[in-house]
């Protein structure tokens, strides 16, 4: 459904060049999670940022169902693909009702049934019709994310672009939010591309995995080969090796 073939990003600061992608090309299938995981700085969420058209692509190709996706992005491809952001706190107007965070897409796209739609939304992802008119700053981290991703849904896209959408939450909290995302991608067929650090949560949420360092796609792996820790790489090996967190072996002699 998603392809992403040799995908190049360079940023140009004055005379001086930073490639932050460097031919990374992977493949996502229709209703599947797949991730991309790396240590910060490796260049995961600049190729969600590239997909949707917020990073600039200087070479390769990105194509939905075997079409070249055009740039700048389309209404029409905004209607297919939606991003949510990692941090809750940035990614929502601060003077903008929820109402209005979730209506201006409608209107963008030219939806109707605008209040029926914001309703349903609130609904989907638990929240309800009375924080409709509550503005960021009176709902938590958790309550916030909700409405990025209701307002990502809202224009019923088929794929979702997830930028470690729980990793400014509380691990609580970040439970939760993966387990709406879980039902609601099982309910609606939805696609996902999902961009983490945290292999645990990966593990949980995808069927499929990249490994990116330094802007290089090193190894692309199952769950399974996940979970069994049957990596190819030094480096995913060192990451796996970290998400297994501190034991009492790694005390100095």
């Amino acid at each position: 459904m998603l392809s992403v073939d040799n995908l190049e990003v360079t940023f140009a600061f004055g005379a001086d060049e930073v490639r932050a992608v460097r031919g990374v090309s992977f493949n996502v299938q229709q209703g599947e999670s797949y991730g991309i995981v790396g240590e910060s700085g490796s260049g995961k969420s600049t190729v969600l940022r590239a997909i949707c058209g917020l990073a600039p692509v200087s070479g390769g190709r990105v194509t939905l169902d075997g079409v070249d996706i055009p740039a700048p992005r389309t209404p029409d491809f905004y209607r297919r693909v939606q991003m949510v952001f990692q941090d809750p706190y940035a990614s929502l107007h601060p003077r903008h009702t929820i109402d209005s965070v979730l209506s201006e897409p409608l209107a963008i796209q030219g939806f109707d049934r605008r209040d029926e739609r914001i309703a349903q939304a609130l609904e989907d992802v638990g929240l309800g019709q009375g924080f409709r008119f509550r503005y960021p700053h009176q709902l938590s981290g958790g309550q916030r994310q909700r409405v990025a991703v209701a307002r990502a849904l809202i224009l019923e896209p088929q794929i979702l672009l997830l930028d470690e959408p729980t990793s400014a939450l509380d691990a609580s909290i970040q439970a939760e939010v993966l387990n709406l995302l879980d039902r609601l991608r099982a309910e609606r067929g939805l696609t996902y591309v999902m961009v983490s650090h945290d292999l645990a949560v990966i593990s949980h949420m995808c069927e499929r995995l990249v490994v990116m360092e330094h802007g290089l796609a090193v190894e692309e792996l199952t769950r399974a080969d996940l979970r069994a820790h049957r990596a190819q790489t030094d480096y995913t090996r060192k990451l796996l090796k970290a998400s297994a967190g501190y034991t009492k072996e790694d005390e100095p002699a």
